[in-house]
């Protein structure tokens, strides 16, 4: 995982890995049209209700490994205000790497006491969250990764629907 470099170069390097293990011809445009895709995503249909409703009394923010530019497009999406957005080429690491955690929590100011961590990746997001400090964690379970070890203690959730009343709304 060497030094940070820009998404769009990271994409188009491990695609073109997996084309040349599986024996398919790498074209440059093809990681393009995936970089320039990202952007046209959108969030899991559950995700926009509840985060509004709670953003009215908590501040949200995001840690993203987003590229920058790729923002305000992912944001708008989400069509909850969020307090700050944070992303990768801000912190100048990827997450799971622990940097990225701690260059969100130093541009905060606050500890990692403070925060409430919410993601559906034990792998990318939980087990970094935890290694700095972070004690509130919200698993929301999608089924597309396996259930982070219990020691990692955090509370599980089938979709972000159950985010509100785990916050007191």
């Amino acid at each position: 995982m060497g030094d940070w470099k820009p998404y769009d170069q990271v994409l188009k390097s491990a695609l073109e890995r997996a084309c040349k293990r599986h024996g398919v011809q790498y074209r440059d445009e093809d990681g393009q049209k995936y970089y320039d895709a990202v952007p046209t995503w959108g969030p899991h249909t559950d995700v926009p209700h509840p985060l509004t409703r709670i953003a009215k009394h908590i501040p949200l923010v995001i840690l993203s490994n987003a590229m920058t530019e790729q923002r305000h497009s992912n944001v708008r999406k989400l069509e909850a205000p969020f307090h700050k957005v944070y992303t990768a080429q801000d912190a100048k690491a990827y997450k799971p790497r622990l940097a990225a955690f701690e260059y969100m929590i130093d541009q905060l100011g606050c500890d990692p006491e403070d925060l409430l961590h919410v993601s559906s990746s034990p792998r990318y997001d939980h087990f970094s969250a935890n290694d700095v400090g972070i004690k509130n964690k919200v698993f929301v379970n999608r089924g597309h990764e396996p259930t982070p070890n219990a020691a990692y203690s955090f509370t599980e959730i089938r979709d972000i629907n159950g985010l509100p009343a785990l916050v007191g709304l």
